[in-house]
């Protein structure tokens, strides 16, 4: 039986034109991953609530009967190695990979999604266009653009493309280096009329996402998720969720969430609350006093991480009695200066507030999030860490914890885009996970080369297509990537220049041409704070 007999949809598809276009909407990954993404599912309904589009779906596992006469081939880009399944998915179709290598007979092929908004470049050249932004006014004046210009060649399709707002074409873009190898010196239109500057586009409405199907085969089975906030007003600095995604917004509870919450109850227990910080909503209380009527009793409650100092008792004893045995927190570091650096407005006393409440109020476990590698760091503040973490089990006995740690990656559009990763990063992992050992506590490390990769393509600059391309032939390993980098020697800067090297404040990045929703004037600014406190 296909995958998606099993969708209950919370939304009525409309029925095409005669003279729809026809375009495949594609998620490179798993339908089950795929359909679990609340970003995929309302780009999907807000495509197929169109009726001048024929709307089909693929994944790389499983897809509707897709149309031979295609005109419009979109990716929902999540998770930045799942590049190579777009790669893939474009052979299939016998579509040719590269922008320049397409022409009227190929649809044309566009991108979007959290990597693409943060930094394209890296994979421009296989984009024809490149969504910037969230995607509720965005898709709609695509669509009608692309209209406009249907019968009309390829040239004009995409100079008429690039006057909307938001839309990145980057063909249209040419790319200066010093040398094949050296930095970049320019970034310009080839033509006048071509926009200097591509702005991402921020949707203001205060109608946030929420789950258009429900489905058993969703990696979160019969989940039911409802976009709480959308952005974080911490500004942590070097948050790509918070700075890439401001302003901080939150829709109504009684006008918008708890309507959007009672739909989901009608085909599913199973509700997930979202946002990079969902308890920071002004009327958060009222929201889990919604969860406390008899009604409710039966419903699975499942929270995305929450900021520190709002975990009470009363939302610990609401998750227990909802199916929910932990609680997740992010701490980055245990050490009050390297907090002040990063921005983190947070004391070691609402930590231990945290794990007290967590306890009382019924769950068996909390997980903290840290993160080593973070600019301005030394040796005792992962002392710090380990102190912190070993009078919390002292003084909160019995509650299971855990410390998932990361290494510190330069993401775009923040503060410490210009800092690199730190090369001591990875003993300083291993002599967390000794000590964490020594002690009793689990300690979950991410990969150190998954943040090396991670890096570079945050990093990196349109050369790294030629990269990308041959790596997926040998595996997606950091020891892969250094591969390449020795075939393509002298073609394209060293893995260092990407990943390692601290950049000039003057130096041209690869996404000088984009700009986010804070200029770099005051990136710089955050910047210089940050600097002071070293």
């Amino acid at each position: 039986m296909s995958v998606f007999a099993a969708e209950r949809l919370l939304f009525k598809p409309t029925v095409p034109q005669s003279d729809a276009v026809p375009i495949i909407f594609a998620f490179p990954n798993t339908y089950s991953i795929g359909i679990t993404s609340l970003g995929y599912q309302a780009v999907w309904a807000l495509l197929a609530g169109r009726s001048d589009l024929t709307v089909s779906r693929l994944f790389t596992d499983n897809t509707d009967p897709l149309p031979s006469n295609v005109e419009i081939f979109g990716f929902s880009l999540s998770w930045e190695l799942d590049y190579a399944h777009i790669l893939d998915l474009l052979e299939q179709q016998s579509i040719p990979l590269r922008s320049a290598q397409r022409d009227d007979r190929h649809p044309l092929i566009f991108g979007g999604g959290p990597v693409l908004s943060a930094n394209p470049e890296p994979f421009a050249d296989f984009f024809d266009v490149i969504l910037l932004g969230d995607g509720e006014e965005l898709l709609h004046q695509f669509v009608d653009a692309y209209q406009q210009v249907r019968n009309s060649p390829r040239p004009i399709q995409y100079r008429h493309l690039a006057q909307i707002p938001g839309l990145y074409v980057p063909s249209l873009y040419e790319v200066r280096y010093a040398s094949l190898d050296g930095p970049i010196t320019q970034i310009v239109p080839f033509e006048s009329d071509t926009p200097a500057q591509v702005q991402k586009q921020t949707y203001r409405g205060n109608t946030l996402c929420t789950s258009t199907v429900v489905t058993e085969r969703a990696a979160w089975e019969n989940i039911y998720m409802v976009e709480v906030v959308r952005s974080c007003p911490e500004l942590c600095r070097f948050c790509l969720a918070s700075y890439l995604t401001l302003p901080f917004r939150t829709p109504s509870l009684e006008a918008t969430l708890i309507p959007a919450i009672e739909r989901g109850l009608q085909v599913t227990d199973r509700i997930g609350l979202l946002g990079a910080s969902v308890t920071q909503h002004p009327e958060f209380d009222d929201l889990l006093n919604f969860f406390t009527r008899p009604e409710c009793d039966d419903v699975r409650l499942s929270i995305a991480s929450v900021r520190t100092n709002t975990v009470t008792q009363k939302l610990a004893q609401i998750l227990a009695t909802h199916d929910t045995r932990s609680v997740t927190i992010a701490i980055e570091s245990g050490s009050d200066r390297l907090r002040q650096i990063i921005n983190k407005k947070l004391e070691n006393a609402s930590i231990f507030e945290a794990a007290t409440h967590a306890k009382a109020g019924g769950l068996s476990s909390i997980k903290f999030y840290g993160m080593v590698g973070l600019p301005g760091e030394t040796e005792a503040d992962l002392d710090a860490t380990l102190d912190l973490m070993k009078a919390l089990k002292r003084e909160v006995p019995g509650l299971r914890m855990t410390l998932g740690c990361s290494t510190f990656v330069p993401k775009a559009h923040t503060p410490f885009q210009w800092f690199g990763v730190q090369p001591q990063a990875e003993k300083r992992l291993q002599r967390l996970q000794k000590q964490f050992r020594m002690m009793g506590l689990e300690f979950r490390p991410e990969s150190y080369n998954w943040s090396v990769i991670q890096a570079l393509i945050s990093r990196g600059d349109r050369r790294l297509s030629h990269l990308l391309e041959r790596t997926r032939q040998y595996g997606d390993s950091l020891g892969s990537y250094r591969r390449v980098f020795k075939e393509l020697k002298c073609q394209l800067p060293p893995l260092d220049f990407y990943v390692y090297e601290d950049w000039d404040l003057d130096r041209v990045l690869p996404w000088s041409h984009l700009q986010g929703p804070l200029p770099q004037t005051t990136l710089e600014k955050h910047r210089a704070e940050a600097i002071a406190l070293f």
